[in-house]
């Protein structure tokens, strides 16, 4: 299955071969809050795990229940009376990879810092409650992961007995990106300054900007490939209305079970998932990234609008499918799963070794009780058709987590949220905000320098989080220029 929907999260998450067919699933987590490992060849013994105690709830004091929180830790750069690097988690589990590579260790060699990755929580190996059910997951929240920030910071301080003063720098990418600047917000005494990549900051249900971001993406490899993808929604939409057409898109999409036009749910699902064939592409277009559990790491945008403007492929709806099979193929899918009521039953699993709940069932909640993020068709141009509205994905919340989840629910923590953190008027100092001009992240993120000493860094041409991975030798010179500044402001920072 093709994934949808985020969030995001730009931070590393290893989706496993086995794992690959159920990415529909897992609603955007490869467009949603991703970073993804680094492209990059290590053989030496990586950082172990590390565990320290967190409240189940920082916000009631009188609850008393701890659990353990998984982290990492690199000392091997660190000076006395150097600072204190931490890379927030996201959406994923940690890897420790990000304890060797990465930009933020480069920055780590040349800072003398001492470097710690706290995992979030409900992702990966830390498990605060015994299962995932909905009376458990109301622990999982940006504010209480916020909190673990804080209370972790505190303990390392006196763990490493650091001096007072030491001065800690926070490092996140897509949700963590987010997680990052409300650090510093909140935190201020504890974070001293944040690196903010691809973080969205205003919570919306209705993205319908996602796909006007991506449609002007792929119009920068051909206008052709623009229209041809129009053209091609349209010719299935017209296949849909006869049984001989309904027969030829089975076998062209190599869907796993016949389509039946009569179930809307169902066509949203297939849709969303072919347009997300697209949108998965834009959204890491040429990052030094790997991708976990398929076979191909250099699948662009200018390969599949290759694919889509080679007329000797056939019609567009043809190319169309071909695309389609470029990346079922890449991930190991013999047929592409869009039955809603099978992701739903999915996504209710509630145990942690299911596949949902590698992250797709709680960031599922997530956006249902803190963002929305729904990457819809409600803009123009509407080239993937006008098939998931923003109430498809409404519908999931309530389908997924009960009837309460409904779209006034939705509106009323949208606002919640906004009102908290502050949306675009977010006041926190000493943040750099970066986003590519590519990733369509950058429509919810803070892309225009709106405080003087918390600059925003938009690099014309990368992807999500591209500056976060380590350096390649075909990167662009505007990357290139984008992370010596944030090192320049990093250095500048640590001085005041």
């Amino acid at each position: 299955m093709q994934c949808s929907l985020i969030i995001l999260a730009c931070f590393s998450l290893s989706l496993l071969n086995e794992a690959a067919s159920s990415r529909i699933f897992q609603r955007g987590r490869l467009r949603g809050g991703l970073l993804g490992e680094p492209n990059v060849n290590y053989s030496e013994t990586l950082p172990p795990d590390e565990w320290f105690p967190q409240q189940l709830d920082h916000f009631d004091p009188t609850d008393r229940r701890t659990w353990k929180q998984r982290y990492f830790t690199n000392a091997s750069f660190h000076q006395p009376g150097g600072p204190v690097f931490l890379m927030i988690g996201g959406e994923g589990k940690a890897s420790p990879l990000w304890m060797v590579t990465g930009q933020w260790i480069t920055y780590a060699k040349q800072y003398n810092a001492l470097c710690f990755q706290l995992e979030h929580r409900y992702y990966g190996k830390s498990h605060p409650t015994q299962d995932l059910s909905v009376k458990n997951l109301v622990y999982l929240s940006s504010e209480q992961a916020l909190a673990d920030i804080a209370y972790f910071i505190e303990g390392m301080n006196k763990k490493h007995n650091l001096t007072l003063g030491t001065k800690w720098v926070v490092f996140g990418g897509s949700y963590p990106g987010s997680l990052a600047a409300w650090a510093r917000a909140k935190y201020p005494h504890l974070v001293h300054a944040a690196v903010s990549a691809s973080g969205p900051l205003l919570a919306k249900s209705d993205f319908g900007e996602y796909y006007r971001v991506v449609s002007d993406a792929l119009a920068t490899s051909s206008a052709d490939c623009v229209s041809a993808v129009e053209r091609a929604t349209a010719q299935i939409s017209i296949m849909l209305q006869h049984m001989v057409g309904q027969q030829t898109l089975n076998k062209m999409f190599r869907l796993c079970d016949p389509i039946n036009p009569k179930i809307k749910n169902d066509l949203s699902n297939l849709f969303e998932s072919l347009a997300s064939n697209f949108a998965g592409v834009v959204q890491y277009n040429k990052d030094n990234r790997q991708f976990e559990g398929a076979k191909a790491t250099n699948i662009t945008i200018d390969v599949v609008c290759n694919i889509m403007v080679n007329d000797s492929i056939g019609q567009p709806v043809s190319r169309y499918a071909a695309v389609n099979s470029l990346l079922l193929d890449a991930y190991g899918q013999e047929c592409l799963d869009y039955k809603y009521s099978k992701m739903i039953e999915e996504m209710k699993a509630i145990a942690w070794d299911n596949e949902t709940a590698e992250g797709g069932r709680q960031w599922t909640y997530q956006t249902c009780t803190e963002f929305g993020f729904y990457q819809t068709s409600s803009k123009e141009p509407k080239l993937f058709g006008d098939n998931f509205p923003v109430d498809f994905f409404i519908q999931q919340c309530s389908d997924i987590f009960g009837p309460k989840y409904n779209s006034d629910f939705l509106k009323a923590v949208t606002y919640r949220t906004n009102t908290l953190y502050g949306a675009f008027a977010l006041q926190a100092t000493r943040v750099v905000y970066v986003h590519g001009s590519i990733d369509p992240w950058h429509a919810l993120g803070i892309t225009h320098t709106l405080l003087s000493d918390s600059p925003a860094i938009f690099i014309q041409g990368t992807a999500h989080c591209a500056n976060m991975y380590p350096s390649a030798p075909n990167d662009p010179p505007q990357l290139i220029a984008a992370r010596k500044k944030v090192g320049n402001l990093i250095g500048k920072w640590l001085l005041q």
